[in-house]
């Protein structure tokens, strides 16, 4: 249950409105009195199955290794030869990107119509990039099937004109279009040195890695101008630094290559824009570093309006990069992370970019050799990580995750992480405060297959130490979640806690279990929580280990749609199963966390609540009255308990005199059943019964034992409770 992706998903490198894709269409949510999530982006999207067409539409569909599931939406619609979808176009544009899938092993081409015309360039599609396998993986099946394939229409449509894509001698299933608005390529900056002149070949046909070395050299301090034109380079470029590399735009200047810079260091004073760097990287080698950027940039650099694709990773952060900025760049089709802060990471900025279609992390810190600190993810938009989450924050101090939009996540992932899962060490876990602020999920969150069971929307996971940093949850909003909303666990399987968690200011609508998955021990305080159309259970609050302590969830006031809890801990919710009622056979103490007002050596509270009647709670020695309890989980009619000694025959006979009280609020107790003696006898099994009035319902009961003609102490093998 508790292997969850471990450290195979690390790999080490070689050296105001939302606008969000959802239900098949572009739906406006509006997170109140906050600033709008997401990246500001030149382009809009319109989902395949909200056009028209002749073809076949798919999903929805969570399931992991299934075409639909990774589509935007969880929908796409698949064009047999010759069928086609229209898109209405939504504003003015010139270009379009198409994301789309086609069989393993397959190519071909997308037709292009403009109001009705056929143009003369047509979309290449490929499965060349796609169908990944990552066998050292535990969890993951084939994935990575979509792609992205884009154009310049050589004209101008406006809204409401109409673009078709039509399949011609390949299955293609088309997810989304984006239409841009490029413009013109922007003109080379005085005093520039241009790669050309220093022998590239703007035709793509010719090696122009030294020519952009030679460049590089000459333009220090001033501008490396990359001029419209296709150019490939076969080797990484090193030393860059105090230089600025520029294009015309991310839709003229074309770099071919899978390794573009590579290095462990830097001066510094790096500016990289305007230009795109495609790779051929079909595969995820995690010993390659197949990376835009490997390595550093230096401190005060910058990365802004790029578009990667085809890479493993886009950029991969080590050592100084200190007050980096990445902005306004597109990461698409990466066979891992879009962008990883791999340690020592000081005041970097990433915000306003868009990424879609990753193999792992879509963005990443991992507080790996030294802590990343003061950094942080901002407006943001990400779409499909097929494997992993959206945004994930492995350890680090004072890091902030803010008005970020993200959906469609896979397997084993959710749409936030705030995690101590370490991979490999020196690990530097969570500090300080950790803000996670004004971000939107939609359909975020999924089936982890090496715990089978859930992974909510956002999760704070202790999974290999104990989560002591104050975590601040604000202004969230997440919609249709397949399973849970807010997850807390210890994934390692340790019961590490998750402590000092305060959500504040959420919208929950249609989640598929619960709002709250409970599965470490600790706290967290929730205040102005709403939740509508939830699939079950307000709360599922069952750590794991068993026995390994409570989570407490205090209500701070404004709460509402998500009071009633998950009856049977033996059970995962399915979503939109609703809550049954327990079976009346089953033990509702078993497993529960369990508490007492003191313990003799290693006969600790949990002990009665173990399963096994041998191993047994014992209270402090002459010091009655003594009392334990137990956390059902939930507010049940009780009408048995059932108490038991260890069976042997060792345990000599004896009567121990007990009341049974109970609370719905684990504050407030009443008594159930008045003080009485009840007597056991290994000869009948050392088992005594409390039967209760009815009409006793309870969440927290309470046994005091005030007396024990056997031992100066309460004592209890196994307690039971049941319903009937």
């Amino acid at each position: 249950m508790h292997s969850s992706t471990a450290g195979q998903l690390r790999r080490i490198p070689a050296i105001g409105a939302v606008v969000a894709l959802a239900a098949g269409m572009l739906v406006t949510l509006a997170p109140a009195a906050h600033a709008a999530a997401g990246a500001a982006l030149p382009f809009t999207s319109v989902e395949a199955e909200s056009a028209s067409g002749n073809g076949t539409r798919i999903g929805p569909d969570h399931t992991q290794g299934t075409l639909a599931s990774e589509a935007s939406g969880r929908q796409a619609v698949r064009l047999a030869p010759g069928q086609r979808v229209e898109f209405t176009v939504p504003r003015t544009a010139d270009a379009l990107n198409v994301a789309y899938s086609v069989p393993d092993g397959q190519s071909g081409a997308l037709a292009v119509y403009v109001n009705g015309g056929r143009l003369a360039k047509s979309l290449p599609v490929t499965a060349k990039y796609s169908y990944v396998d990552t066998g050292w993986i535990t969890g993951s099946k084939t994935h990575h099937f979509y792609d992205n394939t884009r154009m310049l229409l050589g004209r101008t449509v406006q809204a409401g004109d109409r673009v078709a894509v039509e399949a011609t001698n390949v299955q293609v299933t088309v997810d989304v279009a984006d239409f841009e608005q490029a413009g013109a390529a922007t003109a080379q900056p005085a005093g520039s040195v241009s790669v050309v002149a220093k022998g590239a070949d703007p035709s793509g046909n010719g090696d122009s890695t030294q020519a952009f070395r030679d460049a590089v050299a000459a333009a220090q301090g001033g501008t490396v101008w990359i001029p419209p034109g296709d150019y490939r380079i076969t080797s990484s470029l090193s030393g860059v630094q105090n230089v600025t590399l520029q294009g015309a735009g991310h839709w003229y200047s074309v770099v071919h290559a899978s390794r573009f810079i590579d290095q462990p260091n830097s001066a510094g004073n790096v500016r990289v824009k305007d230009f795109a760097v495609i790779g051929e990287v079909t595969e995820r080698v995690d010993s390659s570093p197949d990376n835009f950027v490997n390595g550093s940039l230096g401190s005060g650099s910058s990365v802004s309006g790029m578009w990667l694709q085809h890479l493993k990773v886009g950029l991969w952060l080590t050592g100084d990069n200190d007050n980096l900025v990445v902005e306004n760049n597109r990461i698409l089709d990466t066979t891992a992370d879009g962008l990883n802060l791999n340690g020592n990471a000081k005041g970097v900025r990433v915000r306003h970019n868009f990424l879609r279609n990753q193999g792992d992390d879509a963005l990443a810190m991992w507080s790996l050799y030294a802590p990343d600190t003061d950094s942080s993810f901002e407006h943001n938009t990400i779409s499909q990580p097929n494997l992993a989450n959206g945004i994930a924050v492995y350890g680090g101090t004072d890091i902030a995750v803010r008005d970020n939009l993200v959906s469609d996540t896979n397997a084993l992932g959710s749409g936030i992480a705030i995690s101590n899962q370490k991979f490999l060490d020196p690990f530097h876990p969570l500090a300080g405060t950790i803000t996670v602020d004004g971000n939107t999920l939609v359909r975020t969150g999924a089936m982890n297959p090496n715990w089978n069971h859930p992974m909510g929307a956002l999760r704070v996971d202790s999974y290999d130490s104990a989560v002591n940093a104050t975590v601040n949850i604000t202004d969230t909003t997440i919609t249709d979640s397949p399973y849970s909303a807010f997850e807390f666990v210890s994934g390692g399987g340790q019961g590490h806690p998750v402590r000092n968690v305060n959500v504040t200011g959420a919208s929950v609508r249609n989640t598929g279990t619960v709002v709250v998955q409970a599965e470490a021990q600790g706290a967290a305080v929730f205040r102005n929580v709403t939740a509508t159309q939830v699939g079950a259970a307000g709360v599922y609050n069952c750590p794991f280990p068993a026995n390994s302590g409570s989570f407490t969830l205090t209500d701070g006031g404004g709460n509402s749609g998500w009071s009633s809890t998950w009856s049977d801990c033996s059970t995962w919710p399915r979503p939109g199963q609703g809550n049954p009622e327990p079976d009346p056979n089953r033990n509702l103490a078993g497993g529960r966390p369990a508490t007492a007002t003191g313990s003799q050596d290693v006969y600790t509270p949990g002990k009665a609540v173990d399963g096994d009647a041998n191993s047994y709670w014992e209270s402090a020695n002459n010091a009655f009255p003594q009392s334990w309890t137990v956390d059902l989980g939930a507010s049940y009619g009780v009408r048995r308990v059932v108490l038991k000694l260890p069976p042997s025959a060792a345990w000599g006979a004896r009567t121990q005199t007990v009341a049974v009280l109970g609370s719905t609020d684990g504050a407030n107790f009443t008594t159930v059943a008045g003080a009485q003696g009840y007597r056991f006898d290994p000869a009948t099994g050392n088992t005594a019964t409390v039967s209760l009035p009815d009409g006793t319902r309870l969440r927290h009961l309470r046994l005091s034992v005030s007396a024990n003609t056997g031992w100066p102490a309460g004592q209890f093998g196994e307690v039971e409770v049941y319903s009937s």
